[in-house]
């Protein structure tokens, strides 16, 4: 079982990543999987996408979660049944999962990619990263950067939610663990704090949010 990393981020709060080695038969066994879960593997052309989904469901298995206990709303929002929050996440060969029990959270997990400089303005001022002349350092802190915004994305699960417009992340250095976000969106301010966490040229952030004052 490749679970690759166990984070306790605080109190009532895990979060889990697995590296998927496994091929898909060996991933679906020990699994049981409801009408609505097998449709949707069908439905999904690509092997690396039915070995994510698989994977996530071995994942749920460790704080003792199986796949009838997760289900979506409207906005593809995941949600527990038994009213706990949880957020997924894949890219490439690594998947993960945050649980918390009493606060909204979200997981995002990014492959460091060069492709991020091309669509890097359509998520953030890129002026504001003139400074940074290392390619490597800007593709990192980019990535960070996105991984933040779609974390808090999917707490706020919101339809017409901007990126570019509505979501600021605090600004950071890369060797930093942590920052702050905020989303202002149709005249309401929420407020988050973020982390991240890099391994073999993947960015994983998670965003937890703050109890409003």
């Amino acid at each position: 079982m490749p679970l690759y990393k166990t984070i306790t981020v605080q109190p009532g709060i895990k979060a889990y990543i697995w590296h998927v080695t496994e091929s898909e038969a060996e991933l679906s066994k020990d699994l049981v999987l409801e009408t609505n879960s097998l449709s949707r593997i069908k439905c999904m052309k690509s092997e690396i996408h039915r070995r994510a989904f698989l994977s996530i469901r071995h994942l749920m298995k460790i704080p003792g979660y199986v796949d009838r206990d997760l289900f979506y709303d409207k906005a593809g929002k995941p949600h527990l049944h038994d009213g706990n929050f949880v957020s997924i996440s894949h890219s490439h060969q690594y998947t993960g999962l945050i649980v918390s029990t009493e606060k909204e959270v979200g997981i995002d997990i990014e492959k460091q990619r060069e492709k991020i400089l091309r669509i890097a303005h359509k998520f953030t001022p890129i002026n504001e990263y003139r400074t940074i002349a290392n390619v490597d350092a800007l593709i990192r802190k980019l990535t960070m950067v996105w991984g933040a915004k779609e974390s808090l994305y999917k707490i706020y699960a919101t339809h017409g939610l901007s990126f570019l417009h509505h979501i600021n992340i605090k600004d950071f250095s890369i060797s930093d663990s942590s920052t702050t976000g905020e989303i202002l969106y149709l005249g309401k301010v929420s407020n988050y704090t973020i982390s991240f966490v890099d391994f073999e040229g993947f960015s994983c952030v998670y965003a937890i949010r703050k109890d409003e004052t």
